[in-house]
């Protein structure tokens, strides 16, 4: 399986895992802000738990995914400047790194990335972002830098839009209110696995231990 899987959405809640999990979902990151160490632990315990037999990505908290056992871990530029990076490699974690611009880039590639993300690509309203919308130019040059690590598109997103950013060179589509602000979320992820055709099919990238 590619880690991350094509379709790869990122929601706020161990019942959107839950829920994404039993649709078939693969790969899945968790990304909930601002919660005290013990209650991190505890969700991500939980989330874990409620993945089955998905990937789960642990957005941010990295001491919680290493005490909860957790495999594969997100960071933002900011937290990633502030986490112990040789800690989350001796705990055996994969690491995925959000970027935005070419210094971003640099940073993220000093830590040798699992993958790396880009955006957003087009306008989002579910987070002031210090950056405009990428666009489809910068994947194409982004994932010629990158080679054989996988890119992650965010940021707007929806499924229509999906056949494009895929053309231009993205390995993964990291999704967020495509899924979770739809009327009928459970039809719009299958639809999205069902619109994937290298769904189950390998992506350059490094080998991985499955969850």
């Amino acid at each position: 399986m590619p880690y991350p899987d094509r379709f790869y959405p990122v929601v706020d809640s161990v019942a959107w895992v839950q829920r994404l999990a039993a649709l078939g979902v693969g790969t899945i990151q968790l990304r909930a802000k601002d919660l005290a160490p013990a209650a991190a632990i505890a969700l991500v315990r939980q989330a874990l738990a409620a993945a089955g037999g998905a990937r789960l990505v642990v957005n941010d908290h990295w001491r919680a995914a290493i005490e909860a056992g957790a495999q594969h871990l997100h960071l933002g530029q900011e937290d990633l400047a502030e986490a112990d990076i040789a800690a989350i490699r001796r705990a055996g974690l994969t690491l995925g790194l959000s970027s935005h611009d070419e210094a971003e880039l640099e940073n993220a590639l000093r830590h040798d990335p699992d993958y790396v993300a880009l955006g957003p690509i087009y306008p989002t309203t579910l987070k002031v972002m210090s950056v405009p919308p990428q666009g489809l130019a910068p994947i194409a040059q982004w994932k010629k830098r990158l080679g054989k690590i996988p890119l992650v598109a965010i940021g707007g997103i929806t499924l229509e839009r999906a056949p494009a950013v895929y053309a231009a060179g993205a390995d993964s589509i990291a999704v967020v209110s495509d899924v979770t602000q739809n009327k009928a979320p459970d039809a719009r992820v299958r639809a999205w696995l069902a619109h994937d055709p290298e769904k189950r099919q390998p992506v350059f990238g490094k080998d991985h231990a499955q969850v």
